[in-house]
């Protein structure tokens, strides 16, 4: 299954929706584009939602870590959402519980978590 990333306008924050195989190569351009369009609209926060991916594998999920802490240095808390309990029981089990990477269930908790409401 090809891989469909997107970043959109959720209020004052931005979400991620991810979808399919997420190779590394889309990882790191993901990153990239993230991160330039956190510093374009000074946004405070980031929702990255997992829920579409079968497999977050170590590369995955270390960028995701990346991720966040390319964020916070832009001013932007960056939560993880949507992750399945199978996700969590193998990123357990391979070592990587991610210290400093929030997670929230549902796209509603991260708003929460973030003290936004979403769209306005």
């Amino acid at each position: 299954m090809p891989t469909t990333t997107s970043i959109v306008g959720l209020g004052d924050v931005l979400l991620v929706t991810m979808q399919g195989e997420l190779r590394d190569d889309d990882a790191l351009t993901l990153q990239e584009k993230l991160t330039t369009r956190v510093a374009e609209t000074s946004s405070p926060g980031v929702l990255i939602d997992i829920s579409g991916l079968e497999v977050v594998d170590s590369f995955l999920a270390r960028t995701l870590h990346d991720i966040a802490g390319a964020c916070a240095l832009l001013a932007a808390r960056t939560v993880v959402v949507g992750m399945r309990p199978e996700v969590a029981i193998t990123l357990v089990e391979l070592g990587l519980t991610l210290p400093g990477l929030e997670t929230a269930l549902t796209v509603a908790g991260g708003l929460s978590l973030l003290g936004s409401s979403g769209p306005r």
